[in-house]
C-alpha cells in the first residue's frame, strides 16, 4: 500500500538522526527575544521538562546535577520560527515539469523528509504545508510526530483543490490522452457537490486544512496566472463543509476578483495577493483575513524568468509578470493594518532560505519586530494554537532556537541559526 511505503522511506531516513527527549533541560541564554514586547531581554535560563517550558528565569541559577545544560551564553534566543507557506515534498528546477512522470512516490517520500530536515535546522519548528502529491505531507508528519523522521511541526492541506483546468488540476500541460478527467479525490470539482466530496476525502486521508487555488498562478502549465477559478458559491460549499470538520480554508490568489470572491466566501486566508487593490484590503480588514506573502517565490520566480529556458515560455511570462509585484503588495497590506503571518512558498524557492523572507519584508517597510511577531504570535494565531506557540514562556511547547546577534536589529541573523529545539529535543546546536 502507499501509506506502508511512506512509513518504510521515513524509518530509513530518520532512525539516524532522531534526537530524544531529557525529563529536564536547562537552556543558558545570552539574552533572549521578547516577541510580544519587541526588545531583547539580557541572559536567561530556560528550565524544559517534558517538551514544554517549565520556567523562564534571569541569569544563569545553578542547575542541579542531574539535568542536561545548553550553554547559549553567547548567544541570542528566540522562540522556534513558523512558516505558514510550504511544500516540503517538492523542490523547483527546470526538470520539475519531466520529474511529474519520471519520480515514484517513494522518491517523493525521500526527498520531503530530506527537505523537513532542512526546513528544521534552518530554525523552522512549525509549518503549514499548502498542497503535495501522493499525501506525502501526511505521511511525513505523522513520521515526525512518531519519532522516526526529524522536521518541523506539520499542518498539512494535502493535495490542493482546483477547477477543471485551474491552477491546481495535476493534469494541466499534458497530452490530451494522459490527461482524462481528474475529479474530487484528485482535488478537482466544479459544482458545490464534488465541493462537499473533495473536503470530506481530505478529512478521511487526515489532512489539517484545506487550500484552494482561488486564481489562476505561476508555475502551472495554464495561460492565466490571476483568472479567477471558482464561483463563489463552490468557495462558499468548500468553507461550510471544512468548518463541519474544524478545519481552515487557504486560498491561494493573485488576482483581484478571485481574492474578492474567496474572502466574502469566509476563507481563512489568502496566499500570495499579488493584485490586491483597496476593496480587497478593506475587506480583509473588516472581516479579519489573513495574508501570507510569499515574498521568497516572488523573488525567486522574476530571477528565474530572466533564465532563458528556465522556464517553459507559457510559464516563464508570468513569473516575469508577477512575481516582482509580491514585494510591493506586502508593503501596502501591512500598511493598510491587514493581519500577516509569515509564509515563503519555499518548494518553490530552495528549501532552508526560508528565512530570506524577513529581509524582503523589511525592506517593504515592516519593522523587524512585527516581521519576527509574523512568524511567532502572528502564525500561532493563525494555527489556532497561540497559547501553545509562539513565545519563549512558562506552560508554552519548548520550540527554542537561537542565533548569534540580536534579530530586531539585524533580521539577517535569522539565516544563521546555530540551536534548535522542536518539543524540548535538541535538532542543532553549532558554537
Amino acid at each position: 500500500m502507499k501509506t506502508s511505503i511512506f512509513w518504510l522511506v521515513a524509518l530509513l531516513v530518520g532512525m539516524t538522526s532522531l534526537q530524544l527527549k531529557a525529563d529536564e533541560t536547562w537552556v543558558r541564554c545570552g539574552s533572549l527575544v521578547d516577541v510580544s514586547g519587541g526588545q531583547t531581554l539580557g541572559a536567561h535560563t530556560i528550565v524544559v521538562n517534558e517538551g514544554r517550558i517549565d520556567e523562564v528565569r534571569g541569569g544563569y541559577p545553578e542547575a542541579p546535577d542531574e539535568v542536561a545544560v545548553h550553554d547559549l551564553s553567547a548567544l541570542v534566543c528566540l522562540p522556534g520560527l513558523m512558516d505558514m507557506h510550504t511544500h516540503l515534498s517538492s523542490e523547483f528546477s527546470p526538470q520539475a515539469y519531466i520529474q511529474r512522470f519520471t519520480l515514484n512516490e517513494a522518491d517523493i517520500a525521500l526527498r520531503g523528509a530530506n527537505f523537513a530536515r532542512i526546513t528544521l535546522e534552518a530554525g523552522f519548528t512549525t509549518v503549514r504545508d499548502l498542497g503535495d502529491s501522493f499525501n506525502v505531507s501526511i505521511a511525513l508528519r505523522e513520521a515526525i510526530n512518531s519519532g522516526q523522521v526529524v522536521g518541523p511541526r506539520i499542518f498539512t492541506s494535502a493535495k490542493s483543490l482546483a477547477t477543471t483546468g485551474g491552477h491546481a488540476d495535476p493534469t494541466n500541460g499534458w497530452r490530451q490522452d494522459l490527461m482524462g478527467d481528474p475529479g474530487p479525490r484528485e482535488g478537482v470539482i466544479n459544482s458545490a457537490e464534488d465541493a462537499r466530496q473533495a473536503v470530506r476525502q481530505r478529512y478521511k486521508d487526515g489532512a489539517d486544512l484545506i487550500k484552494i487555488t482561488a486564481t489562476g498562478g505561476v508555475l502551472s502549465v495554464a495561460r492565466s496566472g490571476q483568472n479567477p477559478q471558482f464561483l463563489i458559491e463552490e468557495i462558499e460549499e468548500i468553507v461550510r463543509i471544512a468548518r463541519d470538520y474544524e478545519m481552515h480554508v487557504a486560498a491561494h490568489a493573485h488576482g483581484t476578483e478571485g481574492m474578492r470572491r474567496a474572502i466574502l466566501a469566509g476563507v481563512h486566508s489568502i496566499e500570495h495577493g499579488t493584485y490586491m487593490d483597496d476593496e480587497v484590503l478593506d475587506l480583509m480588514v473588516e472581516r479579519g483575513t489573513w495574508y501570507v506573502p510569499t515574498i521568497s517565490a516572488g523573488r525567486f520566480v522574476a530571477d528565474k524568468a530572466e533564465i532563458d529556458g528556465y522556464f517553459p515560455p507559457i510559464v516563464a511570462a508570468k513569473a516575469a509578470e508577477i512575481g516582482p509585484l509580491i514585494q510591493a503588495t506586502f508593503g501596502r497590506a501591512q500598511a493598510a493594518g491587514v493581519r500577516i503571518a509569515f509564509g515563503t512558498d519555499c518548494g518553490v524557492c530552495p528549501h532552508g532560505s526560508n528565512a530570506r523572507e524577513f529581509e524582503y519584508m523589511v525592506e517593504a517597510g515592516m519593522s523587524p519586530a512585527n516581521a519576527l511577531r509574523s512568524a511567532t504570535l502572528n502564525s500561532a494565531e493563525l494555527l489556532g494554537l497561540e497559547d501553545e506557540l509562539g513565545r519563549i514562556q512558562a506552560g508554552f511547547i519548548a520550540d527554542i532556537i537561537a542565533v548569534p546577534g540580536d534579530p530586531l536589529e539585524d533580521v539577517g541573523q535569522l539565516s544563521d541559526v546555530r540551536f534548535v529545539m522542536r518539543d524540548g529535543a535538541v535538532y542543532l546546536h553549532h558554537e
